[in-house]
This record gives C-alpha cells, sequence and structure tokens, in this order.
C-alpha cells in the first residue's frame, strides 16, 4: 500500500512521531529502500546498524533490518550504540553504510534514523534520502529473491582505542571529572574509557550523573541545551570540587561543558578552543566554523597560523566543506564538532578528551581558558523566535539597517547562511532553522558587552514588531 507524504523525512534525517508517523512497517521499508538505493541486489552491500537507548528503538531496528535482508543487504547489528558509534563502524569496517536508529533529544513519543553511505557520508536531503523517501512512500518492492545475512557484533574496544589518539595519556594530570549520560546512550562508552584510563595509569576520576541507560528518561529527555536541564551536571560539579562537567545528549553526538565552578560554557567558546588544541600540534591547517558567531574563532585560528573558513550551518554542509578543504577540523557553536580522522563526523567523545588534555597541558581552570575569550568576544547566544513569515522578517531588518545614516550602516553583508551583518564593533546573525519554523538570531561583539545586549534589545523589538 503506498503512502502519501511520510512527514518523518526531515532535510538531513529521518524523525517522527512514533504510531502515525514512525513505525515498525516504515521502518521495514525504510530498510528495503535503502538496499534498493545502495543497489544492494546487484552487488555485495553490508550495513552497521545501532540503536539508542528508547523503548522504541530494538523493534525499528530489528525491521530495519528486515527490510536491508529482504533487500539483498547483509546487516552487521552493533546493539545499543551513539551515532558516533555508526559512523565509526562504517569506516573502521570499511562497510557500504550505516544507520542509527535514534531521536536524540525528542520528546520522548519520537523516534528516528540517521543514514550513512560509505566513508560514513551523509545521506542527507539532496544526496538520496529524498530518493529514498519516495521509494518508502510508492512501497513497491520485488519479491524477495536473496535475503542478506544478520551477525551481531561490537566495535566499542576498536572504537575507545580510536579515541585515544586524539590525546596524549601521558601529558594527563590528576583529573575529576563529572560526567552526564542523561539516562541516554552515552554510558557503556564511558564505562570502556573508564577501563582503558585504568589499564594506562591515568589519573583521571568520573563522578557518574545519571549514568544508566532509561528509555523513560526518569531525569528528562538529554537535551543539555535546555537551561532547565544543565542544574545536575553544574550542581554535582559543585558538589565534588570537580575540574569540569560534561553533559551529553541521547544518542551523544554532542557534548556540553561546564567549567569548575558549575558555569556552562557557551558551544561557540569550544569551537575556539578545540581549534587553538589542533593548530597547537598541526599548525598551518584549516578550521570550519559555521557562521552564527565567527569573530572569537577567526581571531584564534589566525593568530595561531591557521586557515577558518566559513561555511553554511547543518552537519551535511560542514562535512562536505571540511572534505573539499581537507580541513583538520569544524566546529559548530550548537556542540556538534567534527574531526578529519573521524571521517569528517562529528563526535560528542573526542571534544571532552581533547579539553581533558588541555587542562593538564595548560595547568588552567576551565573557566581561566574562556573566560578570557568570553571578555574580547562576549555574544548572546542563540535565541529563538516562532514566527509566521520568516523572509518578511528578515527582509525588513536588513531594510533598517541599509537605511540607518551611513556612520551606522554595516560595512559587510554576508548571506552564507541567514543574514550576516557586520559592523565595526558588532555583527549579528539571522536565519531560519533548518529543522523547525524558528527565526534564530546571534549577536556578538568585540570587547563590549554593553554594546551587544543593547544590539540584541534592538533586533528583538523590531523582530517582535
Amino acid at each position: 500500500m503506498a503512502t502519501t507524504n511520510l512527514n518523518c523525512f526531515k532535510a538531513y534525517d529521518i524523525r517522527g512521531r512514533l504510531g502515525d508517523e514512525l513505525n515498525e512497517d516504515i521502518a521495514y521499508r525504510i530498510g528495503r529502500a535503502y538496499a534498493k538505493f545502495m543497489q544492494a541486489s546487484a552487488t555485495k552491500v553490508t550495513v552497521a546498524l545501532g540503536a539508542d537507548i528508547r523503548h522504541s528503538s530494538e523493534g525499528l531496528k530489528l525491521a530495519l533490518a528486515n527490510g536491508l535482508m529482504d533487500g539483498g543487504a547483509h546487516v552487521i547489528d552493533l546493539g545499543v550504540t551513539g551515532t558516533e558509534e555508526i559512523y565509526f563502524a562504517t569506516f573502521y569496517l570499511k562497510l557500504n553504510g550505516g544507520i542509527e536508529v535514534t531521536a536524540s533529544h525528542n520528546p520522548i513519543d519520537y523516534n528516528g534514523m540517521k543514514l550513512v553511505r560509505e566513508q560514513s557520508k551523509p545521506i542527507s536531503g539532496d544526496t538520496g534520502l529524498n530518493e529514498i523517501k519516495a521509494m518508502v512512500e510508492a512501497n513497491q518492492f520485488s519479491p524477495v529473491v536473496t535475503r542478506g545475512s544478520y551477525i551481531k557484533q561490537s566495535v566499542l574496544p576498536q572504537f575507545v582505542e580510536h579515541l585515544l589518539t586524539y590525546i596524549d595519556v601521558k601529558q594527563f594530570k590528576p583529573l575529576k571529572l563529572v560526567v552526564n549520560a542523561g539516562n541516554g546512550a552515552a554510558g557503556h562508552v564511558l564505562d570502556a574509557i573508564e577501563q582503558a584510563f585504568i589499564a594506562l595509569k591515568v589519573p583521571v576520576t568520573f563522578i557518574k550523573v545519571h549514568h544508566e541507560p532509561n528509555g523513560d528518561f526518569p531525569n528528562g529527555i538529554p537535551n543539555p541545551l535546555l537551561p532547565e536541564n544543565r542544574a545536575a551536571t553544574a550542581n554535582a560539579v559543585i558538589a565534588h570540587d570537580a575540574d569540569m562537567g560534561i553533559a551529553w545528549d541521547g544518542d551523544f553526538d554532542r557534548c556540553f561543558l561546564f567549567d569548575e565552578t558549575g558555569e556552562f560554557i557557551e558551544g561557540y567558546y569550544i569551537v575556539g578552543l578545540l581549534a587553538a588544541a589542533f593548530l597547537a600540534k598541526h599548525p598551518n591547517e584549516k578550521i570550519i566554523h559555521d557562521p552564527r558567531l565567527v569573530w572569537n574563532t577567526q581571531d584564534i585560528v589566525t593568530n595561531m597560523g591557521g586557515h577558518a573558513i566559513m561555511s553554511k550551518t547543518g552537519h551535511a554542509f560542514i562535512k562536505e566543506r571540511m572534505r573539499a578543504e581537507n580541513a583538520i577540523y569544524g566546529g559548530e557553536m550548537s556542540a556538534h564538532h567534527y574531526f578529519r580522522d573521524f571521517s569528517y563526523c562529528d563526535s560528542g567523545m573526542i571534544p571532552w578528551l581533547l579539553v581533558s588534555e588541555l587542562l593538564s597541558t595548560t595547568g588552567k581552570a576551565l573557566s581561566a581558558l574562556v573566560s578570557e575569550r568570553i571578555k574580547l568576544f562576549p555574544c548572546s547566544g542563540e535565541i529563538n523566535f516562532k514566527v509566521a513569515d520568516m523572509p518578511s522578517i528578515v527582509q525588513k531588518i536588513e531594510a533598517y539597517f541599509v537605511n540607518q545614516p551611513p556612520q551606522n550602516q554595516p560595512v559587510e553583508i554576508d548571506r552564507t547562511d541567514g543574514l550576516n551583518m557586520f559592523f565595526g564593533q558588532w555583527r549579528f546573525n539571522l536565519r531560519g532553522s533548518n529543522t523547525e519554523s524558528l527565526l534564530r538570531l546571534n549577536v556578538e561583539s568585540r570587547a563590549d558587552a554593553h554594546l551587544m545586549t543593547t544590539k540584541l534589545e534592538e533586533i528583538t523589538q523590531l523582530i517582535e514588531a
């Protein structure tokens, strides 16, 4: 039976409400369509599968596996995983593709899938996801001729071994780290890293918060971007006098850092910190960043002899640009961090390992590493507005600033992603979300927090008017 218009297919991945938007029948058809897209009936195609800890994930994964096998593809089931374990297995085992069943930080009655092909290249709207969607909607698949195989396999030891290649464990000083898995999928990897540290005599102590996986999410959906979800990590840092707090989302492809005072650190400043960490070891490399907040990153990269390159926001765009430029690292202020040696994919495990090494080698507290940068380039963080007519509001704001007296007009307008307006001492980025009907605003200044706040209020009033 054909289905008209499946709402679960988004710009970058699949995400939908359980039941009507995403169920095991649709998951089976996605498996069939993915196998057909990869031409599994004509060539040998092997796909890695994994799932987060939501109650619906295992059933969706097995339905997906059946669809893949009926389409002639061979399946390697990695069990409970985060998204980056699928990325790793796909490039490490040299597979044709991988699929993670996850809804990340979506509400409890949602689930979804993230799809990649060989070398963990993303399959998004214009690189195959729309073709797969059309096949799933048409639901016209050939009768099963040769069914693919199914095996269970773990690559956790190899994954942890790979993670440790980004740091020099001999540099580590004694550290106390609060780690908050948010009852999501990160716990098993943290346990494996802890065991590796013990074996290598790395003096790191983990204080585990909401560590056990639990699909009921008794402590709320793991999304540390929401201020109400930060208290557990911040309080544990203070209570245990820890050096840093780390919290992850449900499929742990994003990590969020808290300094030794329990203060949440805006993701923008972590991009600069990681860029510096890479350029200290690999000078003259290229660093990719998103256009929402740029001055701090550009300043650090330029001063360290690197090359800062601005890319459109979104993992598909960042990964594509990183491959084109052969960039060593790419970062988004939304806490997505991408690494060349990780097949240009994002990881929520590599960033905190690198920052832990920085704490050890610099002997500085995390607050000291970022406070100077925050003073130099204060920012608003991302402010979201639910609006009816995005294009007309963006047009109105552009006209407002262009028609100011000459001394107050923008010195540069850039449209890499949304509207970027640069003024002498401040700038802003205004763009529509790729995944929601939200208008997103970011404002920053050069060493003038008052100016940044004033301009934020001015633009907010214009949007709300």
